[in-house]
């Protein structure tokens, strides 16, 4: 009498990765989850080939939600452990990598940037609304000509009377059409400094960027500073130099390390689901011992992904993670996602090349996430620096 071949388990249960989450964890990994299942995932295909999200009425919905700035405390916002933060960065970016971005340039660049370097009336002013999803925040760092060197930004502010005169430009800017305040870096007499800009400000201008093959359901701007005339209070008063900016950065590198694992996770179930009901001479397609290798290199990648940003998000939530290893953390769970949704996508052949199927459509967002918030050279080479001692950027 033949055996019943054992029930098939998901890639994540062969690692035990749900024991590991607290209760908490997986309730707010559940609710996103749900979430993203119910508002999101009809209408991707159809947001993504028309080049166009909702970002405005995604924006409250996901301010009711709560995960709008849910890491920081105070001001609106829940104050989850960072843990949770990731998880909910993973959920959204299983669906697409622009819903990350719409909450990560939104909680971890620009509320970030307010919370840990604006003045009391700043804070009291943006972060209710920002996490509310009532107003929307950007994040005005890259420039067309300076991206992995951000030292060498030409956008200046430069002071008359009381006031800040800005001008300048910034390229590559999510969410910044549709923004209500940016968060804009440039060169001062007394270093790099942070101001606020609302919308509507004389001078500002945000165009959006279109005919992108990647994160075509988020929104991509570029902003242009016309001798901007700012308040004295625009300034975020505790944030001085690059050190600043990049500290932001971090933090939306950090979101990025689980997020990456979350567009994997999604492809690989796809990709199983396709394989087991699809039939090639007369059997399943993953009855075959080469998609089954496929299938299992993937699986290995994603846990050991999974793994280590769990690992790292709990070395942030004891106040000891390292920058280099947030840079690790990036470099390898966005290469190992990029390369999952490629493989995914020749295990599903044409039908892979669709809107009905989802690891050609991560593919290409992770070609950008692969680029955005430090390039994998960037990250590699601070790692380089971190095992030798010796920088090698110049």
């Amino acid at each position: 009498m033949a055996s019943t071949p054992p029930a098939a388990q998901h890639p994540l249960a062969l690692f035990g990765v749900e024991e590991l989450l607290t209760d908490d964890e997986r309730e707010i990994r559940d609710t996103v989850r749900a979430f993203v299942a119910d508002r999101v995932r009809p209408q991707l295909a159809e947001w993504y080939e028309a080049g166009h999200v909702p970002a405005r009425e995604l924006a409250v919905e996901l301010g009711k939600l709560g995960v709008l700035g849910m890491h920081l405390t105070g001001y609106g916002c829940a104050g989850t452990n960072a843990v949770s933060y990731g998880l909910a960065c993973a959920e959204l970016e299983a669906a697409d990598s622009g819903l990350r971005s719409l909450v990560s340039v939104q909680g971890s660049l620009a509320m970030y940037a307010i919370h840990a370097f604006g003045s009391e009336a700043q804070k009291q002013r943006w972060l209710p609304e920002l996490a509310a999803g009532r107003a929307i925040g950007c994040f005005g760092l890259t420039e067309p000509d300076f991206g992995s060197n951000p030292g060498g930004m030409r956008t200046r502010a430069r002071r008359d009377g009381d006031d800040w005169v800005l001008s300048g430009s910034k390229m590559w800017i999510t969410n910044g059409t549709v923004a209500d305040v940016a968060v804009v870096w440039a060169r001062t007499d007394d270093g790099v400094r942070g101001f606020l800009v609302p919308a509507g400000t004389p001078g500002f201008t945000a165009t959006e960027i279109t005919r992108k093959l990647s994160l075509r359901a988020s929104v991509t701007a570029e902003l242009a500073f016309d001798d901007v005339r700012l308040p004295a209070e625009a300034m975020l008063p505790d944030a001085r130099g690059l050190r600043a900016p990049l500290s932001c950065l971090d933090e939306a590198r950090f979101g990025i390390v689980f997020g990456a694992t979350g567009a994997a996770r999604d492809c690989l179930e796809t990709t199983i689901a396709w394989a087991v009901d699809r039939q090639a001479f007369d059997r399943p397609v993953a009855g075959f011992q080469l998609t089954q290798q496929k299938l299992v290199d993937m699986t290995l990648e994603l846990g050991k992904a999974t793994l280590l940003a769990l690992h790292l998000g709990r070395r942030k939530d004891a106040g000891s993670l390292r920058s280099e290893q947030i840079s690790l953390g990036k470099l390898n769970n966005v290469r190992e996602a990029l390369t999952i949704a490629r493989e995914c996508r020749t295990i599903l052949a044409a039908a892979g090349i669709t809107l009905d199927f989802s690891p050609l459509r991560h593919a290409n967002n992770l070609e950008s996430v692969l680029t955005y918030e430090g390039t994998s050279e960037v990250h590699t080479l601070v790692l380089g620096q971190a095992l030798t001692g010796v920088p090698a950027f110049r």
